[in-house]
């Protein structure tokens, strides 16, 4: 069976093995695009924050412990979404249960909009980008991570579901669909290259400041092997935008 979106955490299985590969020290997102995500968005207090593909929120918890104005989050799974609510109790939070692409997006109303590996499962990325661009406030900021386009690119790149040893980089410049086995299941992601998410950004209005390919550091790793494992391919790619 094919996942798109966010249906596959749905799915009781995937989302327990998940949420346990999730919270991983030394998973990718906490040991190489946390890292880079919390460095990029550090002007964020007493700011109204959207959060595109918000996950459990607890993104959002941490943001506004540490001074953020207000957090909306945006979950297209059910599952997921109810996690967030329970996260964000007591807080100055709202989640909205609804993918991205149909949330509908008041103008000029944020300071930051953040995304966090969500984005490779939008089909329309151009429309996405217009939206968020209105969505903002002038001079507001929009930082995202997505899973790395060279991980992304070949057709054939991954067979099984098994932690990868060796990564095949073919049909780079083929933007569009790919089918992955992920957690026993097969989810549905978009490829496109750097220099297409770069032009689609401007084409939308933005100034681009910052990009990351998620360079492993030595400290945020617990296991030396796994340090070395993650230098050997980028898995992360970070955007830093202003309105």
């Amino acid at each position: 069976m094919e996942f798109r979106g966010a249906s596959v955490y749905d799915h009781n299985d995937f989302f327990s093995t998940y949420m346990k590969r999730r919270n991983r020290k030394d998973s990718p997102n906490n040991a190489i695009e946390g890292p880079i995500m919390n460095e990029l968005i550090s002007d964020f207090r007493e700011k109204n924050i959207l959060d595109l593909g918000c996950g459990d929120a607890s993104f959002g918890k941490e943001l506004l412990q540490l001074g953020a104005k207000s957090y909306t989050g945006v979950e297209g799974s059910k599952q997921m979404a109810d996690v967030a609510r329970s996260n964000l109790a007591g807080h100055n939070g709202t989640i909205h249960f609804e993918t991205m692409e149909d949330y509908k997006y008041p103008i000029d109303t944020y300071g930051l909009v953040t995304s966090r590996f969500a984005f490779h499962y939008v089909s329309d990325i151009d429309i996405l980008f217009q939206n968020i661009y209105r969505t903002l406030k002038e001079n507001g900021r929009f930082v995202f991570s997505i899973q790395h386009p060279l991980t992304t690119a070949s057709f054939a790149s991954k067979q099984f579901g098994d932690k990868r040893g060796n990564w095949v980089v073919d049909d780079y410049f083929l933007e569009g669909e790919r089918k992955e086995p992920w957690i026993d299941q097969t989810v549905v992601k978009y490829h496109r290259t750097i220099e297409q998410y770069f032009t689609k950004l401007r084409q939308a209005g933005f100034k681009v400041l910052d990009l990351r390919e998620g360079t492993p550091i030595r400290e945020n790793f617990s296991s030396e092997e796994e340090f070395s494992r993650r230098q050997r391919i980028p898995v992360v790619l970070v955007f830093s935008c202003v309105k």
